[in-house]
């Protein structure tokens, strides 16, 4: 670590939990971003600024004039450029000593199954349900921590799983992949400022899990109703029966 690093993560350092280890931990991590929108603006930024050394982000999608009501890792001129490039630029402006590898497309496949083996943490901000399953399948299977996100209306939820450790639960735990698809923000709307809480909240669960710090939101769904600004926890419990976990 530089003089340069060292006054720039001083803030982090202070922090007993932190300390030169802690911010090393970081600035060696890997972790994967899918969704460059509500979600993966706040959790890019926040991650980028926190020294995190190394993020990858994957979104096939292109900035239009509603997204810039929350995400907030586009400005107006980027309009019809690519939300990969344009979350690059921010996060290179904001601290250029992270490497950003920005990728238009779908993650899905034989690609996503790679991503996920290499990433220290994957965070899921995509707005799909099967993009979750397909997430949530391939961190169960290369045992990767992922940090799950959504947000709606005035609502958000944010939980972590950790397969293999912990008797984590999954994702398809917690929901029937022969559900409905989710509900998304185009066809029932959101408040801004959800999405920055959860993917803030999302890149602080990302850190701590990287770091060892604290305890994870493992087995714990937490749940914010923003116009009461009320927060509940729910205990999450790993089903014996789940088709896609109950194995490890």
């Amino acid at each position: 670590m530089n003089d340069n690093q060292l006054l720039r993560y001083s803030r982090q350092i202070m922090l007993p939990q932190v300390d030169i280890e802690g911010q090393q931990k970081l600035l060696a991590a890997s972790i994967l971003i899918i969704g460059a929108g509500g979600l993966g603006s706040p959790a890019a930024i926040y991650l980028a600024a926190a020294g995190v050394g190394n993020i990858t982000i994957y979104d096939n999608d292109v900035v239009d004039l509603t997204n810039l009501q929350r995400q907030i890792a586009h400005h107006t001129p980027d309009i019809g450029t690519d939300k990969v490039i344009s979350t690059r630029q921010t996060l290179n402006q904001l601290n250029p000593d992270v490497e950003i590898r920005a990728i238009k497309q779908r993650l899905e496949g034989e690609q996503l199954e790679l991503e996920v083996m290499q990433a220290d943490v994957v965070l899921d901000c995509s707005d799909n349900f099967s993009t979750r399953f397909a997430i949530n399948n391939a961190c169960v299977k290369h045992q990767t921590p992922l940090v799950s996100g959504a947000a709606i209306r005035f609502e958000g939820q944010v939980t972590v799983f950790t397969p293999g450790q912990n008797n984590s639960p999954c994702y398809n735990c917690l929901y029937n992949s022969d559900g409905e698809e989710l509900q998304n923000c185009a066809t029932n709307g959101v408040i801004a400022p959800i999405t920055g809480i959860v993917g803030s909240i999302q890149a602080l669960e990302a850190m701590k899990l990287i770091m060892n710090i604290g305890e994870a939101l493992t087995g714990r769904l937490l749940l914010l109703d923003g116009l009461t600004m009320e927060w509940n926890t729910m205990k999450l419990r790993k089903n014996p029966n789940c088709p896609t976990c109950s194995g490890l």
